[in-house]
């Protein structure tokens, strides 16, 4: 290879680095954090009349801008298709894309991105019309599905389908708000997406009791924060914001007593809130970034319970989506 080929692609190498890696830079003199949403999904990220933010998603940013800024209201929203999402992401439209998605080995290793954790662990399931007098996914042999196109969910029901010898027939939309209205109007007989997702399009439907959730969960749908690959500061930094939440309820902490904590604290919890140790050095961030994500944000039981728990209108329970020791799979990796 000639010297000044090498020399060319050793540039090319370096520059592409130097850009991918300036993430945190960029949010610090921004003064804001550029957050990627979906175009509107109740307890995940959802706009008020008011144009404020308020979900699962969004406090999972909400809690990098603690960590980073200081302030968890420096987010900036930008709602985004399922299509849309990555592209948006990998261009650096935004720094964090935090919208319901999918961890899979295939966007995990081919689109030059970087799954910083699980927020929330789903399935796909379905959702029909109570009419139908369908109580089970296996008598919808030959119906026609609603189906938002760029999911996960459209490759688990044709799995799901192939494997039980059965025929759907598709009917694909743009956003959450069409596959719902698609359902309601009657363009298909069943309304197939993640479990989170059908409680949420199910209390926007006009007649929510004429609407059945399914018991079958068809596929594994952990759903969590994506960053560009390149930048593992950046990577770490969302990585163990969402972990600060997870643990800071297995520790007892919340935003009420987040202040005493730090103060009276045992080591664990005062080694969270940065009172102890040097974690937020080694992040490259102030010494109570973690205390700010729960002062401000709460622990990740105070977000779960307001946003899609029992004290939102989804009513949803734990599920996996408890902690370890409490019957779920949930768990933070030791902050130490």
């Amino acid at each position: 290879m000639k010297k000044s080929v090498l020399f060319g692609l050793v540039t090319a190498a370096i520059f592409s680095s130097n850009v991918q890696a300036d993430t945190l830079d960029d949010v610090k003199k921004a003064g804001m954090l550029k957050c990627g949403v979906s175009t509107g999904l109740a307890g995940f990220s959802q706009k008020d009349e008011k144009g404020n933010w308020s979900g699962l998603d969004v406090d999972v940013c909400r809690s990098v801008a603690a960590a980073v800024l200081g302030d968890a209201s420096k987010v900036s929203y930008k709602p985004l298709t399922a299509k849309e999402r990555f592209t948006a992401l990998q261009s650096g439209e935004i720094d964090i894309l935090s919208r319901n998605t999918t961890w899979t080995a295939t966007r995990d290793t081919s689109l030059g991105l970087n799954f910083a954790g699980v927020v929330y662990y789903d399935g796909a399931g379905f959702m029909v019309n109570k009419k139908l007098g369908v109580d089970s996914a296996l008598k919808l042999d030959g119906a026609a599905a609603c189906i938002q196109a760029g999911t996960s969910t459209e490759l688990a029901i044709a799995d799901y389908f192939r494997e039980n010898n059965m025929k759907y027939k598709v009917v694909t939309f743009e956003t959450s708000d069409q596959t719902r209205s698609g359902f309601e109007s009657g363009r298909c007989d069943f309304l197939v997406s993640d479990q989170s997702q059908l409680y949420s399009l199910r209390i926007g439907l006009k007649d929510p009791d004429g609407a059945v959730v399914l018991p079958e969960v068809i596929s594994k749908e952990p759903l969590g924060p994506v960053v560009r690959q390149g930048d593992d500061k950046w990577f770490n930094i969302v990585k163990w914001s969402l972990n600060a939440m997870i643990e800071g309820e297995f520790q007892g902490v919340t935003s009420a007593n987040a202040d005493e904590m730090a103060k009276s604290g045992k080591p664990g919890q005062k080694r969270l809130l940065g009172a102890e140790g040097d974690l937020g050095e080694k992040l490259g961030l102030s010494a109570d970034w973690a205390h700010q994500i729960i002062k401000q944000v709460g622990n990740y039981s105070e977000s779960f319970e307001r946003n899609v728990g029992m004290d939102s209108a989804l009513k949803i329970s734990r599920g996996l989506n408890a902690q370890w020791n409490k019957g779920g799979i949930l768990y933070s990796p030791a902050m130490r």
